[in-house]
């Protein structure tokens, strides 16, 4: 399979993982653990609208991937944002993870994933053109 053909597979699939965990999980709600990890981290209050707006923002990251625009800042965006996330959560609510602590571990190989798109296959494309 092509490197272009790869990249454009893996471009796809990591913008779903941000749809599903933002749409689906957040904003329809349909994964509750979500809001209650917002819940812990800041307070109950407001956890409902934050995780909805989490979830709004994690659909602009998907709608960002697929649009090619800046994908290089997009990238590290993503990267750190995941590691953010993932570290707070690891320290904080362990617990509510699906994978508990080895959350940490799928976070990183999604961050490689991300990563290896960008800075391998589209760099390789690039410097076919």
């Amino acid at each position: 399979m092509s490197a272009e053909k790869i990249h454009k597979i893996l471009t796809y699939c990591i913008s779903i993982v941000w749809i599903v965990n933002g749409f689906f999980c957040k904003v329809l709600n349909l994964v509750p653990r979500h809001e209650q990890i917002v819940a812990r981290i800041l307070g109950n209050d407001y956890s409902r609208p934050l995780t909805f707006l989490i979830g709004l923002s994690e659909i602009g990251m998907a709608i960002w991937i697929l649009s090619g625009i800046k994908t290089r800042l997009n990238t590290i965006a993503q990267i750190v944002i995941v590691a953010v996330m993932n570290t707070l959560e690891f320290i904080l609510v362990p617990d509510l993870l699906l994978w508990g602590k080895w959350n940490s571990f799928f976070a990183f190989l999604f961050i490689l994933a991300v990563y290896y798109n960008e800075f391998y296959l589209n760099k390789k494309l690039v410097q076919k053109t």
